[in-house]
C-alpha cells in the first residue's frame, strides 16, 4: 500500500483527509495540526488496508482518497468518544 505513494505521499494525502474530516465534523480537539495530520494518515491508512483488501479500489484510483477522508472521520469520531470519557 505504501509503495504507490511512499511515506510522504501517505502524509500529505493523510494531512489533506485529515483537513477534510475536521472541516466536515468541526469542533473543539486537543492537538493541533499534528494531530489533524496523524487522524488523517491513520483514517488513510485504514481505509486504504481495508479497500484494497475488500477490493472495492485500487491503490491509486480516487476512490482510495475518498475512502481516506472517511476513514479519517471515523478515527477522529472515535478520538473525541475517547478524549470525551477522560
Amino acid at each position: 500500500m505504501l509503495g504507490t505513494y511512499g511515506f510522504f505521499g501517505w502524509i500529505v494525502i493523510g494531512a489533506v483527509a485529515g483537513v477534510l474530516a475536521k472541516w466536515i465534523m468541526p469542533g473543539k480537539d486537543p492537538g493541533g495540526c499534528l494531530v489533524t495530520v496523524a487522524l488523517g494518515v491513520a483514517g488513510a491508512l485504514l481505509a486504504g488496508f481495508i479497500g484494497n483488501s475488500v477490493g472495492w479500489y485500487t491503490q491509486g484510483q480516487a476512490g482510495g482518497f475518498i475512502a481516506a477522508t472517511l476513514g479519517a472521520i471515523l478515527i477522529l469520531f472515535l478520538y473525541r468518544l475517547l478524549m470525551r470519557r477522560r
